[in-house]
């Protein structure tokens, strides 16, 4: 048993990752054992912390101090003057942009203090690996409380009554879809947890798993036990290797320890997991798809009704939902489905967790309660806009969701309030965009990656969603004539109405969304020819302003095309012929004499 009373919870999920915490843990164990502290202080890597922007982060306990931005250098001085001298090291605290505060403790710092955690109660406090840890913080009580003491019946009407929606994006009520699996008889049904998360800036279902892989097998548990199913899979995209290998660590521990397979803690229920590793088929996020690619069969959806909870995996009665979805079960299991019910809107309860990401100061994990007002999450927790830029707009949903522009920006996080205004819950992606971003050009990002990701099944979506990219594109390359928008609108439409599934369904909604809110931008592409964001290339003349040009030749030095003809102590000059219009002189030049 480790008695260190000093622990060093360092962030291991992917993104800390990407940024060198693997070393950093190395050096941590390699110098606290040069100190002769190896009885005294114990290295332990968790999942996510949440906190993406300031990776590699670690959390020093009982203590509460919390560091940010640490490399591999910053270690000896660390652990000499904090853990062997007893003095934390200031430099490394976190320091609020706002007020420049230093704030030492983890739980003081805003990003983390506006949240509330519980889906995410474990990230970056217990090792992902060890199942002890998990069940220390009252992990598979939830389970065996469902197993031994509840009737499958009193199961469900527990998460009627927490009025929890699905978090994969539709929003339906879980417990309803519960159900009506358990009300379908068959020998046979399934249990199917979606982690195939496919939108662009979402990451919210595979730092779960990479942070708490045993929440979401013991909320799999659970809803077998309500429908009486005796399998499950984890549907989870190949592009998680970390995800994978900490959940495969998690389901052998669960069986070892007979959470999983029969007779569960000798309740006479027995259910098993399986791993199903898709290859990253954005449409294998929609059920009827998923479930035909688990069949070994092409990913591609199917019309219902029969809807899945009748007739779904290998035609058997199937629930799937997602892996925040799972993750709250056990929690509502616990403390009943009033108390999950305490928090939120009138219909719309508990908590959601976000991807917070783009232009926004705090990249990371976010969870607060429904209800929660979109200028709390972007300025409270997410720190505003770097360099003092203006708000522009936040794309909520991804590719199937819509832009909330500034004016709308005290919208509460509620399933019917964001689709008043255009937009959609989704699975939890937020893109914050400031005043640089170019609406059209961003309708058109959406737009090449949803036809791309079309399956071809159905003509409306692969053959309409190919006609919206190529206007999209026309009007960001200078060449819009007047009638698109109108095309635009009369395409999105029919797409809309006529597509087999939500892909197609929900595919125009970024075009839709910004014509609403943003059409001045694509009249001033059409009409005027200018994009006014600077970002379309197509309606840009790149010329130096020498009124403005400070001579300094960053513009020079940025440039890969040999395009800047530049002097110390003259003003550059770019060379139309040669200039391949990549923009970095513009991104380099300080003084906004790029033209």
């Amino acid at each position: 048993m480790n008695k260190a009373r000093t622990q060093l919870m360092i962030c291991g999920g992917t993104g800390c990752h990407s940024t060198g915490s693997v070393k950093v843990m190395d050096a941590l164990n390699e110098e606290i054992k040069k100190q002769g502290l190896s009885d005294e202080v114990k290295v332990i890597e968790t999942g996510c912390n949440g906190f993406c922007a300031v990776g590699p982060v670690m959390l020093v306990q009982p203590e509460g101090i919390f560091y940010q931005k640490l490399k591999v250098e910053h270690i000896p001085e660390l652990v000499e003057e904090h853990f062997l001298k007893g003095r934390p090291v200031k430099k490394h605290f976190y320091v609020e942009p706002a007020s420049k505060e230093t704030i030492p403790e983890m739980d003081e710092i805003p990003f983390f203090s506006n949240q509330l955690c519980w889906v995410m109660r474990n990230k970056g406090i217990i090792d992902p690996t060890k199942i002890d840890e998990y069940i220390a913080r009252d992990g598979y009580f939830g389970a065996a409380k469902a197993l031994n003491e509840m009737e499958p019946e009193n199961i469900v009407e527990e998460m009627l009554t927490s009025g929890m929606r699905g978090r994969g994006g539709a929003g339906f009520p879980t417990g309803m879809k519960w159900k009506f699996a358990a009300n379908s008889v068959n020998d046979t049904k399934y249990v199917l947890c979606n982690a195939d998360e496919g939108d662009p800036g979402a990451f919210m279902d595979r730092s779960i798993l990479e942070a708490d892989p045993h929440a979401v097998i013991e909320g799999m548990v659970i809803a077998a036990k309500a429908i009486n199913a005796t399998k499950g899979y984890v549907y989870c995209r190949s592009e998680y290797p970390l995800a994978i290998e900490r959940l495969e660590i998690a389901l052998k521990q669960a069986r070892d320890y007979g959470l999983l397979g029969d007779d569960i803690l000798e309740s006479g229920f027995s259910f098993d997991i399986e791993i199903y590793q898709g290859a990253g088929a954005f449409v294998c996020g929609e059920e009827t798809a998923l479930m035909r690619s688990i069949e070994g069969k092409r990913g591609m959806p199917r019309p219902r009704p029969p809807f899945p909870a009748v007739k779904g995996l290998w035609n058997k009665p199937t629930i799937l939902n997602n892996v925040e979805t799972f993750a709250n079960v056990p929690q509502i299991m616990i403390n009943g489905g009033s108390w999950y019910a305490s928090v939120g809107t009138e219909n719309s309860k508990g908590t959601k967790v976000f991807a917070l990401s783009g232009d926004v100061c705090n990249i990371g994990l976010v969870e607060v309660p429904m209800g929660t007002p979109l200028r709390k999450i972007i300025y409270d927790i997410g720190g505003g806009i770097p360099n003092k830029r203006k708000f522009k707009a936040v794309q909520l949903g991804g590719p199937s969701g819509g832009c909330v522009p500034e004016e709308y920006i005290d919208t509460v996080v509620d399933y019917e309030e964001l689709q008043k205004v255009g937009a959609i819950m989704g699975s939890g992606g937020a893109i914050v965009m400031d005043d640089r971003t170019c609406m059209v050009d961003m309708a058109r990002f959406f737009m090449e990656f949803v036809q791309d990701e079309s399956c071809g099944k159905c003509t409306p979506c692969r053959e309409g969603t190919r006609r919206l990219l190529e206007i999209l594109e026309k009007i960001c390359d200078g060449k819009g004539e007047e009638g698109d928008i109108e095309k635009l609108e009369k395409l999105s439409t029919v797409i809309k109405e006529a597509s087999l599934c939500g892909l197609g369904q929900t595919a125009p909604n970024p075009v839709l969304s910004t014509l609403q809110y943003f059409r001045h931008e694509y009249e001033a592409h059409i009409k005027e020819k200018k994009c006014h964001a600077k970002v379309c290339t197509g309606l840009l003349e790149f010329y130096v302003n020498p009124e403005l040009c400070k001579k300094c030749g960053l513009c020079y030095k940025a440039c890969p095309s040999d395009a800047i003809t530049w002097k110390k102590k003259e003003v550059a000059v770019i060379d139309r012929e040669k200039c391949i219009e990549c923009k970095n002189c513009f991104d380099k030049c300080k003084f906004n004499s790029i033209f």
